[in-house]
């Protein structure tokens, strides 16, 4: 893991980092961005990411693992940042699908990224499993955070095929 001075953390475990696979040229389908304002926002957010992962030919598990991490980002976005947007990408490299996820807030941002991390770490009534639990279900995670200005993670998981 990374840590900056605007508090980035990197935790990439899949063999092709989004900075590679930008250079090869490994885009798939024009982005797609959702508000996050709303309880119904998250409900939105889960069904486009759920239908994102089935149109990217994740089978049930990764789909599930895909979606219950896009719920865990979106709603920290709504309830710790006041609400924000999640951005759903489709990508396609050497041969495999993936989907990035980039949620963004302009919240107070996150003071200790390496604890938010650990899990029963919670500010809220939470059992403090969101983050790292999101971070668990995907391939690569990174957060950015500035106190004062906001926090975005992008998330991304290959397929398995």
């Amino acid at each position: 893991m990374k840590l900056s001075g605007e508090r980035t953390a990197d935790t990439s475990t899949a063999p092709v980092t989004a900075g590679r696979l930008a250079a090869a040229g490994g885009r798939g389908d024009a982005p797609a961005t959702y508000p996050v304002r709303t309880d119904e926002d998250l409900i939105t957010v889960r069904h486009a990411v759920r239908a994102a992962t089935v149109e990217g030919g994740f089978g049930l598990v990764d789909q599930t693992r895909v979606v219950t991490a896009a719920s865990e980002l979106a709603r920290n976005a709504y309830i710790h940042g006041g609400g924000g947007t999640v951005t759903i990408e489709s990508l396609r490299s050497a041969g495999r699908r993936g989907i990035r996820l980039t949620v963004r807030d302009e919240g107070p941002g996150i003071p200790d990224v390496e604890a938010a991390l650990a899990d029963g770490f919670t500010t809220g009534a939470g059992l403090g499993h969101g983050l790292g639990g999101a971070r668990r279900l995907m391939h690569e995670f990174e957060v950015h955070t500035v106190p004062g200005k906001g926090t975005t993670i992008t998330a991304t998981r290959w397929t398995t095929q």
